[in-house]
């Protein structure tokens, strides 16, 4: 397979599940349709097609000539020990707004997360994250995306991810790596 550059034009080879952007409504892209590959960060995929936007989660790559990534192995439910907080934030580093490309935490969507103990062992996660526009119906998909991913850290046994409006996003809270990647300063 070769290599794809953002902006590649790309023929479907199989029928792909995608969520519409920013609906968040799933669907399938059938076999044989042209789309644009306008963005691959975090495992997935953005791509035009007919002048709407969908996002191809890493497992259906194969079906626009990719390998599909393979999912990040969750941790052992009863995993002992302290987690790592670094670790949890690099994850959420990898999890994108399929629209933006900055990573959640430089978006400054992430506004908590605490790590705690378990009696039974393991620990739990909890993580407030907010999106940049509350109507935004991809805010499941990229929760969902943080929930996966933590999951896969050493001594993670569950994971809460809640979205918040309070305080209401704004482009302050971005830091400042991200507003220049997005031309904001």
């Amino acid at each position: 397979m070769t290599a794809m550059q953002d902006g590649e034009t790309i023929t479907l080879n199989r029928d792909c599940e995608a969520v519409l952007i920013p609906a968040g409504i799933k669907t399938t892209l059938p076999v044989g349709s042209s789309v644009v590959l306008t963005q691959s960060l975090g495992g997935s995929y953005t791509v035009s097609f007919g002048g709407g936007l969908a996002r191809i989660d890493g497992k259906d790559a194969d079906a626009i000539g990719k390998t599909a990534a393979s999912a990040p192995q969750s941790a052992p439910q009863t995993a002992a020990g302290p987690v790592d907080e670094k670790l949890v934030w690099d994850q959420m580093r990898t999890c994108f707004d399929p629209e933006i490309p900055v990573n959640i935490v430089d978006l400054g969507l992430v506004y908590d997360c605490k790590i705690i103990p378990l009696p039974e062992n393991g620990n739990r996660v909890e993580v407030k994250m907010t999106l940049t526009a509350p109507g935004c119906g991809m805010g499941a998909f990229i929760a969902s995306d943080v929930d996966h991913k933590i999951r896969a850290v050493p001594g993670v046994a569950d994971v809460k991810v809640d979205l918040v409006w309070d305080p209401v996003w704004n482009q302050g809270m971005m830091t400042e790596a991200a507003r220049l990647q997005l031309g904001l300063m």
